[in-house]
């Protein structure tokens, strides 16, 4: 799972006094479902992108789920769907990685709380109930341009649907 923040603010590597991020380097934390990495792809005075990438460990989360008493049926220790409920484990990953930021305060530098920078997020794959229609009415009242592809899940088998 993977969600991306870009910023043509100039100085864009300030992005990474807002997040408590150090843009020169690559940081893991470990979160209930795997381990969420944090790395700038791009980040020079006029772009910065930083990128979350959450690596779910279904393992773990097998061992979670016994460690907590709920033994379920003999597979499902192998087949489960936790890895694939993205949005909750990605929100829960976002959370945790970014919880100073929400703070809404910067050490550093005091008088970036109060700019109003120009955001890009990207998600590459993200379920939304209601489809591309559903998250341009959430968004877009914010202010925010909403670009949304369906894509299917199965292209052999249209009747899944998207």
């Amino acid at each position: 799972m993977l969600v991306t923040l870009s910023t043509t603010y100039v100085p864009a590597t300030d992005l990474g006094f807002l997040l408590h991020k150090n843009p020169a380097r690559a940081q893991q934390t470990s979160v209930s479902t795997g381990t969420a990495h944090v790395f700038y792809p791009e980040a020079d005075e006029h772009r910065c992108t930083v990128a979350l990438l959450l690596e779910v460990d279904p393992i773990g989360l097998v061992r979670a789920a016994r460690a907590g008493g709920t033994e379920g049926a003999a597979l499902a220790q192998y087949v489960n769907d936790r890895p694939y409920a993205a949005s909750s484990l990605l929100a829960v990953a976002l959370g945790k990685v970014f919880s100073s930021a929400r703070r809404g305060v910067s050490k550093e530098r005091l008088d970036l709380v109060d700019v109003a920078l120009p955001l890009e997020v990207h998600i590459p794959a993200l379920s939304c109930s209601g489809g591309a229609d559903m998250a341009h009415r959430f968004f877009a009242p914010l202010g925010w341009r909403v670009e949304a592809t369906a894509v299917p899940l199965d292209e052999t088998l249209p009747e899944w649907g998207d």
